[in-house]
């Protein structure tokens, strides 16, 4: 949908981040030394954080956008409030094996939210446990090293399992789109509909773009 939403010029963020103490959703984190948005689900439109920047870099626009979550912004408060707190699990992790050439193709645990990684994903983002793997089965794997093409192996496990929603964690490197093609073409051998929401991570961390 077209909504208003807060837009970052990075060009002119000095790395202050005032924005983001004032940001009550917790919708903006400062990545390698700038703001950024880092969900649009999080944030509300309002702009609280607009007066707090010195360098107006901050504007309210107008754009398509995810509607604002509340429970999942509350969600998000909670699990940062955890980890200041030191009460963060070790991992969010409910399934066992992870890597898709090891995973069964029927399961009672693929009923629900699918997480699908690439292996250099949990390296480069460091909570990834609190904000993906938390209340999905997790999927790993790396197309270019296990020299196998997963589509055929994840569209049985889409078609045999009610799987309600996938989201695609990859990097922003070029051997990553083969992931991302091979969870797409799965999704069409299945013959099933199953909305997929890409999220893809800089190599120096952060999120480069979700869609």
């Amino acid at each position: 949908m077209i909504r208003k939403i807060v837009q970052i010029n990075e060009d002119k963020c000095n790395g202050c981040g005032l924005c983001a103490s004032a940001c009550h959703e917790g919708a903006i984190e400062m990545v390698d030394g700038k703001a950024r948005l880092i969900m649009d689900s999080y944030c509300d439109g309002l702009g609280d954080c607009l007066p707090a920047c010195p360098a107006d870099a901050i504007q309210i626009v107008e754009r398509e956008a995810d509607d604002y979550d509340d429970e999942a912004v509350k969600a998000h408060l909670e699990r940062m409030k955890n980890a200041t707190s030191g009460d963060v699990p070790i991992s969010c992790l409910t399934n066992w094996p992870v890597q898709i050439k090891l995973a069964p193709v029927e399961a009672p645990h693929y009923n629900g939210e699918l997480l699908i990684a690439a292996d250099c994903t949990a390296f480069s983002y460091a909570r990834i446990h609190q904000e993906f793997i938390d209340g999905h089965t997790t999927l790993i794997g790396c197309p270019k090293l296990d020299a196998v093409n997963y589509a055929e192996k994840l569209s049985q496990i889409f078609a045999k399992n009610d799987v309600k929603e996938i989201t695609l964690l990859r990097m922003e490197v070029p051997c990553c789109g083969g992931m991302e093609h091979m969870v797409k073409t799965a999704i069409d051998l299945s013959g099933k509909e199953i909305p997929v929401k890409v999220v893809t991570f800089a190599i120096k961390g952060g999120i480069v773009s979700i869609k």
